[in-house]
């Protein structure tokens, strides 16, 4: 009887000790694919922007085009606008992030996502940076925005120059950062060719080892590629840059075909004092 008892007993154990492998293995194989960290991330950003004061809205400008901002939720009419334009490696949260937090209190603060970058969308085919910028303005129109400074980084700063050039009555003050408007043929050629790789993929990556030579050309001091694993990278491409991404490498092979501008319009505006940088501490600082 007792021996039965064991057997039993033995039997269950192992039954159980299956069982619990099977699953933890199940778990490891699920967790390898990370199919839920990058949509984790992406959410709390979410929560992080409400915190301050940012709520997300939507504008249809016609039936062809919608615009995504995040805007301020309470608009303090004494204190200035601020739109912030973000860069080709990135939507809009994920580029400010760090920034918002402090920007918000000084300034009422509008972030675009430009067209095939997180919810902005258009049928058109017009790939110019010249109608990205028409379409923010206009977007910033509809939600009752009349005069703002800007902000723009990298590829935002074509989109932000063009607002500026194009939208004099709007834009009162300028700061663009890491952009390559004013290079000539030769120093676009020469920058081209330093990268060691075809710039659709640097800018429209499909392989982990795109992303971390995008962080390595794009970032100071960036330790992407010895600490975020594969299966990390993967699961952003997927969540992050399979959207859209033939729509985005059309603006990519633009921008490469477009010819540089000797003679770029003049903006008016004055470069933009309220952002001044950063303290010791890596903070913005705002006068």
């Amino acid at each position: 009887m007792d021996s039965q008892w064991l057997h039993h007993l033995l039997s269950i154990y192992l039954s159980l000790t299956i069982a619990m492998s099977k699953s933890f293995l199940f778990f490891l194989s699920y967790l390898k694919r990370f199919p839920f960290i990058v949509t984790i991330v992406d959410l709390l950003l979410s929560i992080f922007y409400r915190f301050y004061g940012l709520s997300p809205c939507t504008v249809d400008l016609d039936d062809q085009t919608t615009m995504h901002y995040w805007t301020a939720t309470h608009r303090r009419f004494n204190k200035p606008s601020l739109v912030l334009v973000h860069g080709y490696g990135s939507t809009t949260k994920w580029q400010f992030y760090r920034q918002v937090g402090q920007l918000s209190r000084t300034f009422n603060l509008y972030l675009p996502g430009l067209l095939f970058f997180g919810d902005s969308y258009t049928n058109r085919d017009d790939r110019t940076e010249v109608f990205q910028a028409r379409c923010v303005c206009e977007g910033l129109k509809r939600l009752g925005v009349e005069r703002f400074s800007l902000y723009a980084i990298s590829y935002g700063g074509w989109v932000g120059y063009r607002m500026a050039e194009m939208y004099p009555e709007m834009v009162e003050k300028v700061v663009i950062v890491s952009s390559g408007i004013g290079l000539t043929e030769e120093q676009k050629e020469e920058h081209l060719s330093k990268v060691g790789m075809d710039v659709r993929d640097l800018f429209c990556p499909e392989k982990p080892e795109h992303i971390r030579s995008l962080a390595n050309l794009t970032m100071h001091k960036s330790k992407m590629g010895k600490w975020l694993p594969d299966f990390f990278l993967n699961e952003y491409i997927r969540v992050m840059c399979k959207k859209y991404r033939k729509e985005r490498i059309e603006l990519v092979e633009y921008l490469i075909s477009k010819k540089a501008d000797s003679q770029l319009p003049i903006l008016t505006q004055a470069f933009g004092s309220e952002i001044e940088g950063r303290d010791n501490r890596g903070n913005w600082t705002c006068s």
